[in-house]
């Protein structure tokens, strides 16, 4: 047996970074196709181990966590913008500031806030108009931004800073999306499109202040709102929260609070405008349930064929394309050995589309997610939340919210996409499309 895992060659100094930076999602998906469950590559100058076996991913997600981090990343531009926040941070500090943050995403909590959620959806379509076209990805950018400064941050922003934040995203996901020459580059290289990344972390950083100066002295004492940021203030009261704490929290919070739920939603229309018979499905399901009142949580618990769509959508336009870990020992993965600080790319978009754990992977069909159908699947043939210890604190209200915002808009209207399938998407820290998501809105 080799020494090293079966892969594709790449070229010198580059690797395979040019091949995956042309288009990430081909790439990934002729690895997962051609090797048994992980492949190893050339990425620039960094060694890349792509693991697509589900049992694998399990036992590195969850059963040998403890024998894997994630990558340091607080050297680069990802540092630089998000810190030492949750999505990041590791150890220690990781541990306490998930113990701090954890109350605030406690279901109980959550669902006590479904009115909150539904009304920032009401407002959003009561500004539609039957006939006009809306782009369906800044929208959901917007209600989902609407939520989560008002269900984490305790604050209800008006519509310029909002349309601020919203502005600084399009800077911001053009710094990640995969560059050869970035690959192969030292860090401190001067790069086109710094200056505007720097001048969006910049204005974010100004807003962030803005929220935390408006907060302080509004989050009581330890009985007081459990929102997070009410959380981490009584925290540096008690002198256990540093300034530049708060501020990374606050940061990953905002961006990576939304982003994932927009485009989840975003990717949710898209597919039922595409699918007539499963929209109407859905419709059904929500007038049964919910009929003309608003929706709870308690009629989220009942709409299944609309989560098992949402999940669909997940399935097949994954937010999180890939997640990235590293061994802090010597470890052995598929039957090979893998050093301490090697680099292990766990990737939703191949496994999710992988022809070795779903029928006809390409298809959209919601039903894969009925109780019959998966419970022979292994469990990380998905895993859009990532998994373990490490699984993404916001899974919950990510669920309820979408199933709240898509309740509100599909009770009452039908969106139809207006642009040109199949989609082309654009790799960043999370997969966007790249065509402007126009859909005509149409009262039902």
């Amino acid at each position: 047996m080799s020494e090293t895992p079966p892969g594709p060659k790449g070229e010198p100094l580059f690797g395979s970074s040019r091949r995956y930076a042309d288009d990430p999602f081909s790439f990934i998906s002729a690895v997962e196709e051609t090797y048994d469950g992980l492949a190893r590559f050339d990425m620039g100058p960094m060694d890349t181990f792509m693991v697509t076996d589900a049992g694998e991913i399990e036992q590195i997600l969850v059963g040998d966590s403890d024998r894997f981090r994630k990558p340091d990343f607080q050297g680069d531009a990802l540092g630089d913008l998000l810190g030492d926040g949750l999505l990041l941070s590791d150890g220690d500090t990781w541990r306490q500031q998930r113990e701090l943050a954890n109350p605030a995403f406690r279901m109980a909590r959550l669902a006590d806030m479904d009115d909150r959620i539904a009304a920032h959806a009401d407002a959003m379509v009561e500004g539609w108009q039957a006939g006009e076209t809306v782009n369906v990805e800044s929208e959901m950018a917007r209600v989902t931004l609407h939520v989560i400064l008002d269900l984490m941050m305790g604050v209800e922003l008006s519509e310029e800073r909002v349309a601020t934040i919203e502005d600084q995203l399009e800077p911001l996901g053009r710094r990640f999306e995969p560059d050869p020459l970035r690959f192969a580059m030292p860090e401190w290289v001067p790069m086109p499109g710094d200056e505007e990344f720097e001048s969006a972390v910049d204005t974010l950083d100004s807003v962030l202040d803005e929220i935390i100066e408006a907060r302080r002295g509004t989050h009581a004492g330890e009985d007081g709102p459990m929102d997070f940021l009410s959380v981490l203030l009584r925290a540096q009261d008690r002198g256990e929260q540093s300034a530049d704490q708060l501020r990374d929290e606050m940061m990953t919070m905002l961006l990576a609070g939304h982003d994932t739920t927009a485009l989840t939603l975003t990717y949710t229309l898209f597919l039922l405008s595409e699918h007539s018979a499963a929209e109407r499905r859905v419709q059904q399901e929500v007038d049964e349930v919910v009929g003309d009142e608003t929706p709870t949580v308690d009629h989220v618990r009942d709409l299944d064929y609309l989560e098992w769509t949402i999940n669909e959508a997940m399935r097949l336009y994954p937010p999180v394309f890939t997640i990235f870990r590293t061994p802090t020992e010597p470890v052995e993965i598929g039957g090979y050995s893998l050093e301490a600080g090697d680099t292990i790319m766990l990737p939703q978009w191949g496994v999710h589309r992988s022809a070795r754990y779903w029928d006809d992977p390409e298809t959209f069909d919601p039903e894969r997610f009925s109780p019959e159908r998966r419970s022979d699947r292994p469990r990380f043939a998905f895993f859009p939340f990532g998994g373990g210890p490490r699984h993404c604190i916001g899974k919950h209200l990510s669920l309820l919210e979408a199933q709240i915002i898509l309740a509100t808009v599909l009770g009452g209207y039908e969106l139809d996409f207006q642009g040109e399938t199949p989609l082309e998407l654009m790799p960043s820290l999370t997969m966007h499309p790249r065509q402007t998501m126009e859909m005509t809105v149409r009262e039902r």
